[in-house]
């Protein structure tokens, strides 16, 4: 099979909470660390998309992302990353589209890197300096030029502190001196500055910056104007929730500021603590330096994780600053007085009651970013939710964009709606997410449109039960955008929110925008928090939801709890006319390894219970039309029950063979076959077909057809609930990532794998597959699979009905 047949249609992948995570080129491409990935996704696209591709190179949490900069008119060709794992990784553009190869690999750090700066220090010379920080308490300087990062300088930071922040930038106009700012887990700053005439830049520490009481988050540093010979400003965040400027200025004489003694902070200092301006002196390629404390921001009432300068075409400077106050403020020097002041404050003011409450918040601002031409602004949040903002010039004021989200950790359970129009995903990030694609004005792009539950528990396992379940507001905005079909909204609730002190999501009423909100007591042990009531006007919206919105006001009610296991839910499955709920629980014996049947009606639980296991269930299938039962397990066995109208269970015991595998099956699937067929796989890297014929007493017994050896141990797969030309279509995906597709006779007599594509591939497990469910009665020209990775990453990849025929092999 040729490539040409797989598209990538859909990636989702939530953004790990770093302040120096991300990166926004010149070009427009944004970069950031997402689990062990590194995402790509382009912001001011017009219609928005999510993420364009998903680089896989790194052992562990991506905390760093630089792309280096470029002169002007170049492409961003190189990208540079930082991990857990301890090692670098440049990237270098492959020319086809947003993409990146591994160019080189350095492992010299023996901590996690924390940070990255580069610079480019002459326009004449394709050659950058690299600064990296890490967990090993150093500081190294690496030159990278003929596509080869060379390591020039190990610094050890003294007195020992781990580097969370680096800048580094050109001092003075002819690219002769580099300076470097480095901070972290202390509440100074070390100025250090290196000659670039020779070939071995080396930086000496010339200065240490006092006045921070905290630990310093994020530095940046940039030039005061286009003019030559112009100061430098170097902008500082920290833990005590304030912002530092500092300036340095070539010559021996102080600058103006400086020199009179004026009060840097205007006024606006802590009682007791005037901040100092104290000259520091740096003398860098025969020429002296000066440092001064320039100003204080204020305005954060929390830690500031980040702050960057942006140099407008008009020469305006600005600074934007993001917090953990879940806000962020952009910052601009008043012309007549040279006093800084926020313009402008996007976010979530803190003085909102319940921003930190469960349903209620973001929990703070992890970065800040500016778009290459300043008018655009994105920031990352707790539930690593991008939220983006536009500037409008015609208003005057910061308009919000649609923006991507993701999971934040492994994606463990999907689920279809019963008739294909969207996708279900559920996290040990404690959340559940909608997927849809938004067919609304032509766009057919993929969005999260609502956040049915944010829990307080890892969630294990989810199934689609087939009628709609989501509040009214959230129905007819599936409705609007993704034309979805109108159900009977007569008996939905408004809404739903969380309260206060409760793990279970309540049905509401939507109030009208000229409410008046208070913090009343609902009865229930608890006040209800303000920031979760609904207003009508916040899904009646003609977009993808916001962020705000999709973590507040996207809900659904809880409907029912069922208990009976006595510990955590392994597995669940629905019948697939929604009137059975089969499920599972971990279990290290036979009387907690049994599957408990729940129906719908009335939700009771059908007694006795189905007992054939002696561990853990980890997958539960229903057959196509609900006559059979499939449960596989960690004791290596695969059970089939059969639909009985005399069992008070409503299911007996068909089958069960203790030996299906040699080692725990890890998941099962049924199928679209007239004559039962199933597959199951294992940690014994097997893929094994079961066909089914009558047995002598002419009840169908079910025996091994055919098996397929992986080369790691086959962690899901899913058939394509129809045929393809005669033959069955299933979807493989390994714990080593690899997702291939294999075709099945209709007996299930042969089982042969196809070439998997590039674009298949995983860093880590496929935790789960599930193909898209078509109207039989509706000819296809492709196929929709989607998979759920151990990455946080959920991916829909789009399959020609072409690419799929066996004869293509």
């Amino acid at each position: 099979m040729s490539a040409k047949g797989v598209s990538v249609e859909y990636l989702a992948a939530g953004a790990n909470r770093q302040t120096a995570v991300a990166d926004w080129s010149r070009s427009g491409l944004l970069g950031f660390g997402a689990d062990v990935n590194v995402a790509l996704w382009q912001p001011n696209l017009d219609p928005p998309e999510g993420v364009e591709r998903i680089l896989s190179g790194h052992k562990g949490a991506v905390k760093a992302v630089e792309f280096l900069p470029e002169a002007e008119g170049d492409d961003s060709s190189y990208l540079i990353t930082g991990s857990d794992d301890r090692t670098l990784i440049v990237w270098k553009a492959t020319g086809h589209g947003p993409d990146f190869g591994i160019l080189q690999t350095c492992p010299d750090h023996a901590g996690a890197i924390n940070c990255i700066t580069a610079v480019r220090p002459s326009a004449d010379r394709p050659r950058w300096i690299v600064v990296t920080g890490a967990a090993d308490a150093t500081i190294r300087v690496w030159s990278f030029e003929a596509d080869c990062l060379q390591l020039l300088q190990t610094i050890h930071t003294t007195p020992k502190y781990f580097p969370l922040a680096l800048s580094i930038t050109a001092l003075g106009d002819d690219g002769n001196a580099l300076v470097i700012a480095a901070a972290g887990t202390s509440d100074t700053i070390q100025i250090l500055t290196a000659d670039t005439d020779a070939e071995t830049v080396h930086f000496n520490l010339q200065a240490t910056l006092s006045g921070h009481e905290g630990w310093i988050r994020s530095l940046s540093f940039t030039k005061e104007s286009k003019e030559a010979g112009c100061d430098l400003l170097l902008a500082s965040a920290s833990q005590d929730k304030y912002v530092r400027i500092w300036r340095i200025h070539q010559g021996q004489e102080l600058p103006a500021l400086a020199a009179s003694g004026t009060d840097p902070s205007s006024g606006a200092f802590l009682p007791g603590k005037s901040p100092s301006n104290k000259a520091y002196w740096l003398k860098s390629a025969g020429r002296d330096f000066s440092v001064t404390f320039e100003a204080l921001l204020l305005g954060h009432e929390d830690w500031i994780y980040s702050a960057r300068w942006h140099a407008h075409e008009d020469g305006k400077l600005q600074l934007l600053s993001t917090s953990a106050d879940n806000s962020l403020a952009i910052w601009e020097a008043d012309p007549s007085s040279g006093i800084w002041i926020s313009l402008a404050r996007l976010g979530e003011i803190s003085r909102e009651k319940g921003a930190t409450t469960a349903t209620g918040s973001t929990g703070g601002f992890w970065t800040g970013l500016w778009s290459p031409d300043g008018k655009s602004v994105a920031c990352l949040g707790r539930t690593g939710s991008w939220r983006r903002w536009q500037y409008d010039s015609a208003d005057d004021a910061w308009q919000p964009c649609v923006a991507i989200s993701g999971h934040t950790k492994a994606v463990t359970g999907i689920s279809w709606s019963r008739g294909g129009s969207y996708l279900l995903s559920t996290s040990s990030d404690q959340t559940t997410r909608l997927h849809t694609k938004w067919v609304d004005s032509g766009r057919n792009t993929w969005h999260e449109m609502s956040r049915p539950q944010i829990h307080g528990y890892d969630l294990n396992c989810i199934d689609s039960l087939g009628e709609s379940h989501e509040p009214r507001a959230v129905a007819m905005l599936l409705h609007r955008l993704a034309g979805a079909q109108e159900t009977n909204m007569e008996h939905m609730p408004d809404a739903a929110n969380m309260p206060v002190l409760g793990l279970s999501n309540k049905a509401i009423d939507a109030v009208d925008d000229d409410h008046e909100i208070q913090a009343v007591d609902d009865g229930d042990r608890g006040a209800v928090d303000p920031a979760s009531i609904v207003k009508r006007s916040h899904l009646d919206i003609d977009h993808p939801p916001f962020e705000e919105t999709l973590s507040r006001h996207t809900l659904w009610p809880e409907t029912e709890k069922l208990y009976g296991h006595g510990y955590e839910i392994s597995c669940l499955a629905a019948s697939h006319d929604g009137k059975l709920i089969a499920s599972a629980c971990k279990a290290s014996s036979t009387n907690h390894a049994v599957i408990r049947l729940f129906e719908t009606q009335r939700w009771t639980e059908v007694r006795p219970p189905l007992t054939a296991h002696s561990l853990t269930a980890t997958r539960l299938r229903f057959s196509p039309d609900d006559k059979y039962l499939l449960s596989v397990g960690r004791d290596r066995q695969w059970v089939v029950f059969e639909r009985s109208a005399d069992e008070a269970a409503m299911y007996k015991l068909l089958q069960s063979n203790p030996k299906g595998h040699s080692r725990m099956i890890l998941d099962a699937a049924w199928a679209p076959s007239e004559t039962p067929l199933f597959a199951t796989a294992g940690r014994d890297k097997q893929v094994r077909i079961w066909a089914s014929k009558p047995g002598e007493n002419g009840e169908l017994q079910f025996a091994q057809a055919a098996a397929l050896a992986c080369a790691a141990p086959v962690t899901s797969i899913d058939f394509l609930p129809r045929q393809v030309d005669g033959h069955f279509v299933l979807a493989v995906g390994t714990e080593a990532g690899r997702l291939s597709l294999c075709t099945v006779n209709g007996d299930g007599s042969a089982l042969v794998e196809f070439q998997p594509s590039p674009e298949l591939a995983f860093p880590n497990a496929v935790l789960q597959l599930a193909w898209r469910p078509h109207p039989l009665d509706r000819d296809c020209s492709s196929y929709t699979l989607a998979a759920a990775g151990e990455d946080s990453s959920l991916r829909l990849f789009a399959f020609d009905k072409v690419y799929l025929r066996p004869s293509d092999g």
